[in-house]
């Protein structure tokens, strides 16, 4: 079953709970903090973006996690396969940080004596600058990039409750074939993103999650034709009995899938991962290039996460039935345990 919902509603009602859950193409849902009923420790805010092409990329997080603060940033070199990673956290900023309640409008921000991380959107743009100290053997990291999208264009929004507390949620939008235009500078190392070859994907979310949970991800974007394509896959994340928040987006529209299953090697992620869907629309090969992976176990506290990136190779099928075919499309893949 897709539930897509095509109305303006609250996201919760006066008990807390999801009011309508499914899925949707815009953010139709208002996210109304005052009628969240779990304790504060308990609600996570997050913006992530990620933008690549072939040869580099970045991604940056600001995430309110209510018992921490959390501001990254990675930089990506897929032709040494390697990646560099910086982060700090901060402790109980329970809502502090302020990250908007809209996820087409607002700033959202950090800064400190060694960074600064400021996301603001308004108008279909969306800008990023950044700035982080001795970010790699000494040298700065800097840039400023500027996301943007035609106006009317899909994404893929989805409300989701938990079966176990009917007090927790899950609010998530999904924005795919965000075109890219700016830099990104290490020392004397200058990395440049045009609309031509490098695409963003937005990853804005809002909830409160139950205290273990086990996910998985996928997300590509780049062209085909000449024309916008991508994906959004996922699953293993709330109550998805009225929907997925699985996606192909191709010139703008999105055409919605139902199922999709991650075939990951046993204890080997470079390894080549298949993914396929339950109607025979979707079929992909996945080679890996590196393995952003990480595990933290600190007894309450305890996270395996495994974002690996790579090139997408195969088919998908749009709702009129047109097949599409792509080739080494670059993109992530993820599966993530957290307790927390």
């Amino acid at each position: 079953m897709q539930k897509e919902i095509t109305e303006k509603t609250s996201l919760l009602d006066s008990d807390g709970r999801i009011s309508n859950p499914g899925w949707a193409r815009r953010p139709f849902w208002s996210y109304n903090r005052e009628n969240i009923k779990a304790s504060p420790f308990r609600l996570k805010e997050w913006d992530y973006y990620c933008i690549l092409n072939d040869y580099t990329g970045i991604a940056l997080t600001l995430s309110d996690m209510g018992y921490l603060g959390f501001a990254g940033i990675t930089v990506f070199d897929f032709d040494k396969k390697t990646e560099t990673s910086r982060s700090v956290m901060t402790p109980l900023t329970l809502g502090r940080w302020n990250l908007p309640r809209d996820s087409d409008s607002g700033v959202s921000s950090f800064e400190n004596k060694t960074l600064k991380i400021v996301f603001s959107a308004a108008e279909n743009k969306r800008k990023l600058d950044f700035y982080w100290k001795n970010f790699n053997e000494g040298m700065d990291l800097s840039g400023n990039i500027e996301l943007s999208t035609p106006p009317g264009n899909d994404s893929i929004v989805v409300a989701t409750p938990f079966k176990e507390n009917k007090h927790a949620f899950y609010y998530n939008r999904k924005i795919n074939c965000l075109s890219a235009s700016g830099s990104m500078a290490t020392g004397n190392t200058r990395s440049v993103f045009t609309p031509a070859d490098s695409f963003g994907v937005l990853d804005w979310g809002r909830g409160v999650w139950t205290y273990s949970n086990t996910w998985y991800w996928g997300s590509a974007s780049g062209l085909i034709s000449g024309l916008p394509f991508g994906f959004n896959i996922g699953y293993g994340f709330g109550d998805n009995s009225t929907h997925s928040e699985n996606a192909i987006f191709y010139n703008g529209r999105l055409h919605k899938l139902d199922r999709v299953t991650f075939d990951i090697p046993k204890d080997d992620y470079l390894a080549p991962w298949h993914f396929l869907d339950n109607q025979g629309r979707f079929d992909l090969e996945f080679s890996p290039l590196l393995d952003r992976s990480s595990r933290t176990d600190l007894l309450l506290i305890k996270s395996d996460q495994h974002q690996v990136f790579g090139r997408f190779s195969g088919k998908a099928v749009l709702d009129d039935g047109k097949e599409l075919h792509m080739e080494n499309l670059t993109g992530f893949a993820e599966k993530v345990y957290n307790r927390w």
